[in-house]
């Protein structure tokens, strides 16, 4: 699912999680229908680096500096593309969207029409979802995560990508 952005959008960059690696951030989503864990590798400047040299890393890699983030009640996700090289193409770019961040989208386009095709329902309150959820966007470095959820927290572990997940998963699934 997609939606049109009109000119209410505001995006509004947030400290709501720490912000992805630039280069490998290697983001892995797991999801229930109620229920989103978003694992990538949080940018840590490293002092000692000259730009001499590229450290290689995939989902295996032990270790690494991660970051769980976790959004609850989702009504919506969606992962993929742009990634950093297309993301003017995002229709939230000239608002301010920019490569490897943390936004929050004030206003939002997508809840709104979340909302106006939920008014079918007889029991939905119209309006109610605009104030009740909120609209993140994460920009990585291959790809861009969204989601409209009530909440978000994180959590800073260390480890690999692959043995995280495989935690998250099986987490999602007990408390279902």
């Amino acid at each position: 699912m997609t939606y049109t952005v009109d000119e209410r959008d505001v995006v509004v960059s947030s400290d709501a999680l720490p912000a992805p690696d630039f280069g490998a951030p290697l983001p892995h989503v797991v999801a229930d229908g109620y229920r989103t864990c978003v694992v990538y590798v949080e940018h840590v400047p490293d002092p000692s680096w000259d730009g001499t040299y590229a450290r290689v890393v995939g989902p295996d890699s032990e270790d690494e500096n991660l970051v769980v983030a976790t959004f609850e009640g989702c009504l919506s996700v969606l992962f993929g593309m742009p990634n950093d090289e297309a993301l003017a193409g995002h229709p939230l770019a000239t608002r301010g969207l920019c490569p490897c961040g943390v936004f929050e989208i004030r206003e939002s386009s997508w809840i709104r029409e979340l909302d106006n095709r939920n008014a079918v329902h007889s029991r939905h309150r119209r309006g109610l979802w605009c104030t009740t959820f909120r609209h993140f966007v994460v920009t990585f470095h291959d790809s861009t995560f969204e989601c409209v959820a009530r909440t978000v927290a994180f959590e800073r572990v260390r480890g690999s990508v692959a043995r995280v997940l495989e935690e998250q998963a099986r987490a999602i699934h007990r408390t279902n």
